[in-house]
């Protein structure tokens, strides 16, 4: 006998595939694959890499396995902007992911992958709380040039799985809560969550803090000088922005672990980019308590870097005047997609159409 919904979730990253099987709130199987980069990059586009991943996850999958699963949930990719919530994969979705009609990113392949063992189990796909969710107030959007639009990329699963965390703590409604949350990982958004909704978020793509590997918010009059001085090409200066900035581009590492044992031997070096990054955090926690009108209930610090005491020690000494600070470390993004799926298997939320 069944003790509750049997849901694969499946959540699909630049160099690795984590998914994981959840009967009702159980992990029965968690996995991750990595992918070394050679596999990846002999692909041309991300779509293209969707069998290669599939046959990977279904080396882990026994006949009696699938035969148990009522739903597939796959981590949303870049859509047009969305409300949050559990969406149900259709065509519509499926075809503008393949096409990646509003940009590569390997998340896409949530969506694709769910649908595909979805379709020969006959049982729906869904799709969770994409990055491409968007709350944002109208004065949120406007950016100071008429033809640019800030948009709202952020890591909006975690966030928003780690938000209800907070209110459980709390033991309090999140739409009775003002949080500010820092999901800290190879990009880093900062939230303003007011009253449950993503109010202002910094785009983690090109906006806020420098990341490991992303440049944050630059200087524009010397971005744009740089940009026509010929040195570069436009792919170029992309992969500078989005792959090769931040931490990388002062040290060479994205490895925080790696740049801390440094920092302990003494290299002042990692140690004054370190510090400048979180700097850079804990000035964007500081602007977006200011779009909360300081009343902010708790800080949150979430994702993979949340992990450093290191690095939560100094953003807090920064901040802790503003609210007290929780840390919720790591990344809940299986769980939080197979907790979307559940809701809606369980009639405790009606599934969103694309």
């Amino acid at each position: 006998m069944k003790k509750g919904p049997t849901v694969l979730s499946i959540n699909p990253g630049s160099t690795s595939t984590k998914f994981a099987i959840y009967k009702g709130t159980d992990v029965i199987l968690k996995q991750t694959i990595k992918h070394q980069d050679r596999e990846i990059l002999n692909f041309p586009t991300v779509f293209s890499q969707a069998e290669y991943r599939l046959n990977n996850i279904k080396k882990f999958l026994t006949l009696d396995l699938l035969q148990q699963l009522d739903a597939i949930v796959g981590r949303g990719g870049f859509l047009h902007p969305l409300s949050s919530g559990t969406y149900l994969v259709n065509k519509k979705m499926i075809d503008e992911l393949k096409n990646a009609k509003y940009g590569e990113h390997a998340s896409n392949l949530g969506a694709i992958l769910a649908n595909l063992l979805a379709e020969d189990l006959k049982i729906p796909a869904f799709i969770v709380d994409p990055v491409v969710v968007d709350e944002l107030e109208d004065v949120a959007r406007l950016s100071g040039i008429n033809e640019i639009e800030r948009k709202s990329h952020v890591h909006a699963l975690n966030i928003k799985a780690v938000s209800l965390k907070a209110a459980d703590i709390l033991n309090k409604p999140l739409n009775e809560l003002n949080f500010v949350v820092a999901h800290l990982g190879g990009g880093i958004s900062v939230v303003a969550h007011k009253a449950g909704k993503l109010v202002d978020v910094n785009n983690a793509n090109d906006e806020g803090p420098f990341s490991p590997e992303r440049a944050g918010g630059l200087p524009s009059y010397q971005l744009v000088k740089l940009c026509y001085s010929g040195k570069y090409t436009e792919q170029e200066m992309l992969d500078k922005l989005s792959r090769k900035g931040g931490l990388y581009s002062y040290l060479g590492s994205k490895d925080i672990i790696e740049i801390e044992k440094k920092i302990g031997n003494g290299d002042i070096k990692s140690k004054l980019v370190l510090e400048s990054m979180v700097y850079q955090v804990a000035k964007e926690i500081g602007a977006m308590a200011t779009v909360l009108n300081g009343k902010v209930d708790r800080i949150v610090l979430t994702g993979g870097i949340a992990f450093s005491d290191f690095i939560t020690k100094m953003i807090i000494e920064k901040v802790n005047y503003l609210a007290p600070v929780l840390i919720i470390p790591g990344e809940e993004e299986l769980e939080a997609l197979a907790n979307g799926a559940l809701r809606v298997l369980q009639g405790q939320e009606q599934p969103k159409i694309y």
